[in-house]
């Protein structure tokens, strides 16, 4: 008994804390309590996943949430900007890798913003190369200022703290509490590639420098056997390769636990630096709602009337355990939201279609259980009985269910775009809280109020 009232807790915490993320208001209370003794001093406490504060200043406690849903292009609008390459200084040979460097470069740019869902397209007509960059709730003077600057390439080794300010994100964890810039830059790079070991055939990228980046290599490696080089993109860590031994020739080889994917992504980063494309911005403009308010309010009923005739069948069907049910499908339904709001996920419509899916799904489970505690009732069992063994015997067939559908919104997130991506992320932890909510929330609840 007192497990199950730790469990019940548990779970009035569980819907405390989601209601206080998924409410819309900003400042919630202020509560005033009695000067404490002693204390003088304010008191702040900033959380994460959202930057919710806690203020404490004598008698005052101040509660300020500011957790927001983050809208894509299609519910919010955005910005759209069209980019030219100039490719004159770029062999024609070299330019399709040079164009897709600098989506490479953008990309991870955008990704330092926070944008979920961006859309980055190239284009190509004749001598003409582009990039189209479509960005959900961004700005165009933000944008702009993340994605017109030139990529550039650096190398840091081991050694005395740098004097240049900030140290690139990830140095100190890479290099360990120090840190130095070199003067190898992406200029010294003549070209980066991926080529194949002649006796595993594993994939490795072969670096080959420049007249002067040859002698600064040989330098740079030489003084830095068995400790780690940190190549740097755009003040981002790439690559941390430990050198072997001196390079003199210039042509040097990384290797690891590469796939050909990812080695030829390293390879597309490192020709950003050696292949620096000037962009030049030919259009911007804020973009509309491609759907807007109404498909965002007419998807919100749909999912409310969903909601209200799944709540009415299981209520005729179990009764009291549907009644349960249905308190344990609301509950879930605040985690989830709160989840939401605190990745923060980005939502489109296809991301919120992956959310009513997983409640159904969360419904499905409940079923599952009840109609095998059901089976136990009817084989003479008392009543504790025939939950647990409803329970244990449910839990198969949901766990199986449940991490296909799981696989499935795995391979859809890691080769799907955009929208795609979204609607499975919606729905991967749709599928996780249900799992949680049936398992946990409906036991608990119907182990208290179901005797």
């Amino acid at each position: 008994m007192r497990h199950h009232k730790f469990s019940l807790f548990l779970i009035a915490l569980i819907i405390f804390v989601g209601v206080i993320i998924d409410m819309p208001l900003t400042n919630l209370f202020s509560i005033s309590i009695p000067k404490l003794p002693g204390i003088n001093r304010s008191f702040n406490l900033t959380l994460p996943f959202g930057g919710s504060v806690i203020f404490l200043n004598y008698s005052k406690f101040k509660f300020i949430k500011i957790f927001q849903f983050r809208e894509g292009l299609d519910l919010a609008g955005g910005t759209s900007i069209t980019l030219s390459a100039d490719m004159k200084n770029i062999a024609i040979t070299d330019r399709d890798n040079a164009l897709n460097a600098a989506k490479t470069v953008i990309s991870n740019r955008i990704n330092l913003l926070g944008v979920s869902e961006p859309t980055i397209q190239t284009a190509k007509d004749g001598s003409d190369y582009r990039l189209i960059v479509d960005l959900p709730g961004v700005g165009n003077q933000e944008a702009l200022s993340v994605i017109g600057s030139t990529a550039e390439l650096s190398f840091w080794e081991s050694g005395i703290a740098s004097n240049s300010g900030i140290l690139p994100v990830g140095m100190i964890q890479v290099l360990g509490n120090t840190a130095e810039l070199t003067n190898l830059t992406g200029k010294d790079l003549k070209s980066a590639s991926v080529t194949y070991d002649s006796n595993t055939g594993q994939p490795q990228v072969n670096l080959i420098f420049n007249n002067s980046g040859t002698q600064k290599f040989a330098n740079l490696t030489t003084k830095n056997i068995k400790k780690p080089i940190a190549i740097v993109l755009d003040n981002q860590v790439i690559e941390a390769p430990v050198v072997q031994q001196p390079i003199l020739t210039g042509n040097a080889v990384i290797t690891g636990n590469f796939t050909q994917d990812t080695a030829n992504n390293l390879a597309i980063e490192l020709q950003a630096g050696t292949l620096p494309v000037p962009l030049h911005v030919l259009s911007e403009q804020t973009i509309g709602a491609t759907l807007g308010q109404n498909s965002l309010n007419e998807s919100i009923f749909a999912g409310l009337v969903g909601f209200i005739i799944v709540a009415i069948f299981m209520i005729a069907l179990y009764k009291k355990s549907g009644v349960i049910a249905t308190v344990a499908l609301i509950i879930y339904t605040i985690m989830a939201l709160a989840i939401f709001k605190m990745i923060p996920i980005t939502l489109t419509l296809s991301g919120i279609a992956g959310f009513i899916l997983s409640v159904g799904m969360a419904v499905d489970a409940n079923i599952l259980i009840f109609e095998r505690t059901k089976e136990e009732l009817r084989r003479g069992r008392n009543h504790e009985q025939a939950q647990s063994l409803g329970f244990s015997r449910a839990w198969s067939s949901i766990r199986d269910s449940n991490i296909s559908t799981l696989i499935t919104c795995l391979i859809l997130f890691r080769f799907g775009e955009g929208i795609v991506k979204g609607f499975a992320l919606t729905l991967a932890i749709g599928v996780g809280v249900s799992m949680f909510s049936a398992i946990f929330v409906t036991r608990t609840l119907l182990n208290l109020f179901n005797k």
